[in-house]
């Protein structure tokens, strides 16, 4: 039981499932703005809707709207989501370098362990 215990209290459960909440409430804004969208191209040419589309007996329109819907999915995660977010982490990296003192390289402690020898063996 304790084990369970452990498991359940574990950080990255609790992310876990913050990242899935989180991430399913999102979904349903990409539906809808992908459904804006879709709209937005309907107005200019048409309803783009291809479920009807088929070539020789093989309907392909199904696989012709979740291909745009992807390609607007990822569009809207790109742009709203992934560049944003890099960009803040880029700025807060920044500002920890800028507050963080190099940490000196292995060539820096070598050199400095060389010179204090060098001073005790005169």
């Amino acid at each position: 039981m304790q084990g369970f215990k452990e498991f359940l209290m574990r950080g990255n459960l609790v992310e876990l499932a913050v990242a899935v909440i989180i991430g399913s409430v999102f979904s349903e804004v990409v539906k809808a703005f992908t459904a804006i969208i879709m709209d937005f191209i309907g107005f200019f040419g048409g309803q783009p809707d291809f479920s009807a589309l088929a070539i020789g007996g093989v309907n392909i329109g199904v696989f012709i709207n979740a291909v745009i819907t992807f390609l607007i999915t990822a569009a809207v995660v790109y742009f709203l989501v992934v560049t944003p977010y890099n960009k803040m982490r880029e700025r807060f990296s920044k500002k920890k370098e800028e507050e963080e003192p190099a940490a000196p390289t292995s060539e820096d402690l070598l050199a400095e362990i060389r010179d204090l020898l060098r001073t005790r063996n005169i």
